[in-house]
């Protein structure tokens, strides 16, 4: 089959991300440590370049490309958008902090650009080759970017550590593919569909198949009982590497988990929405609980993303058009608050010191009232306190999933949620009411200031008006 430039237009923004990053890459080569900001810009442009091709080609017909590997529907388009932009602000939080630890290199900003190209494809994948194309690319980036600091023993044990669980939640996931396909005949997910409603099919095998790609989809989430991995990484990568991972990658998990149960296996929604259950059930005891645990807040996080990702996984298995939205709206929120909260302990690093602690976000009040006021929002959000958006966003999965009478389920979620508030309130409480022993002001560049002071008014703005995002998240399920 010939392609031509048309032809290839719904992929415009994965071909132009492409030959950005590349770019980048080569130009990188001649631009002095000095100059590196070069590179920062470029990469910023790569991303700005990427979200006006996303919106030029966005629609509401479905269109299908490369033999069928390929698909451009409104959810590609809403979460592309999302992953974009939060990938935009994660590069800009990102920049002082690389600058004060040293590692301003060129290679951090190639590596992330081709991560969100690898998300990129996630999202519009609709065959399972596809998917784990984009996929592959995507971890083999994070891999390089949790080790990118070469001084760090912490960093090399959490990438080791993450490369040996990644590769083998990757090879159960293509196990889980390959019985698929060795029931099906197909890769494609609309022919997977066709061949599971055709009689004669063996359910077994595709049972089986099914139970992998969970696992495979569990570990990119971190859900539990795949959760190991992720405090060592947060707690270990560099701040500006956890405030990327913690972030876009989400989008891209959910988007992953919709092409294959729902796009692929929708057939199986009774076997695998009972999988989700247990999983769900799992990750908002453990990551409430043990996040009270700590006083390291990146580990804290980590445990908090857990429990997030039990929300996320309780709209998805409601198996019905609201509880995908709900999921969608959570998932596109969690990955805006968590990126700006890690933006905001890598504001307060500096060089020679690494903020980590809980202690270490005592009287931040007193020294930046205005960052100490986005964080407050951050936290509120996270904590599902009215009337942030995060309060709308478990209220939406709630719903979803009371419609089709799993109220247990939401009783079981709502418990959690208010033992998972303390954690979040503490830090509040020690930002607020507890002094300091540093004296100086927190200082950062007017871009940073600019993407926190955003990052914080839109936990505010998407709680006042949830509407419009619900919405979009909604027609790019149903259309």
């Amino acid at each position: 089959m010939e392609y031509d430039l048309m032809s290839l237009r719904p992929a415009w923004p994965e071909i132009f991300m492409l030959c950005s990053a590349c770019f980048v890459l080569v130009a990188d080569l001649f631009v002095s440590d000095r100059n590196r900001a070069v590179t920062y810009v470029l990469s910023l442009f790569a991303l700005g370049g990427t979200l006006v091709l996303v919106l030029s080609v966005a629609g509401d017909a479905p269109q299908v490309i490369f033999d069928g590997g390929y698909i451009r529907d409104p959810m590609s388009d809403l979460l592309k958008v999302s992953i974009i932009v939060i990938s935009l602000f994660a590069f800009v939080y990102s920049k002082d902090y690389l600058r004060a630890k040293g590692l301003f290199k060129g290679e951090f900003y190639s590596l992330g650009l081709f991560a969100v190209l690898g998300m990129l494809v996630m999202v519009s994948s609709n065959s399972f080759l596809t998917l784990y194309l984009g996929l592959e690319l995507l971890t083999l980036c994070l891999y390089a970017l949790v080790a990118f600091d070469q001084d760090s023993p912490k960093g090399a044990e959490a990438a080791m550590k993450y490369f040996v669980m990644g590769a083998l939640a990757s090879g159960l996931l293509l196990y889980g593919i390959s019985m698929v396909y060795g029931a099906t005949g197909a890769l494609d997910f609309q022919s997977v569909t066709r061949a599971m409603s055709s009689d004669g099919m063996d359910d077994k095998v595709l049972t089986f198949g099914l139970v992998f790609i969970i696992i495979g989809v569990a570990f990119k989430f971190g859900a539990v009982p795949f959760h190991m991995w992720l405090p060592d990484i947060y707690h270990g990568a560099p701040t500006a590497v956890t405030l990327f991972l913690s972030s876009a990658p989400k989008i891209a998990a959910f988007a992953m988990a919709m092409r294959l149960l729902v796009d692929g296996l929708g057939a199986l929604q009774g076997h695998w929405q009972d999988m989700l259950i247990i999983l769900a059930v799992l990750s908002l005891a453990l990551g409430n609980v043990v996040a009270i645990a700590q006083r390291n807040i990146k580990r804290m996080l980590a445990y908090s993303t857990i429990s997030h990702v039990g929300f996320i996984l309780l709209g998805l298995l409601a198996g019905t058009d609201k509880g995908y939205s709900a999921g969608m709206f959570y998932t596109i929120v969690y990955a805006l608050m968590s990126v700006g909260t890690f933006g905001i302990l890598a504001m307060l690093s500096r060089q020679g010191f690494e903020a980590e602690n809980l202690e270490d976000l005592k009287g931040l009040n007193e020294r930046s009232p205005w960052i100490a006021g986005m964080m407050l929002l951050l936290l509120f959000s996270l904590a599902g306190v009215p009337p942030t958006v995060g309060f709308f966003a478990k209220l939406f999965v709630l719903e979803a999933i009371v419609n089709v009478d799993l109220l247990w389920l939401a009783v079981y979620a709502v418990f959690f949620s208010l033992i998972g508030a303390f954690y979040y309130l503490r830090a509040i409480k020690m930002m607020y009411f507890d002094k300091s022993t540093e004296t100086q002001p927190v200082s950062a560049s007017a871009d940073t200031h600019l993407i926190v002071s955003m990052n914080g008014l839109a936990m505010l703005a998407f709680g006042l008006l949830p509407a419009p995002l619900l919405d979009a998240c909604l027609a790019a399920i149903t259309s």
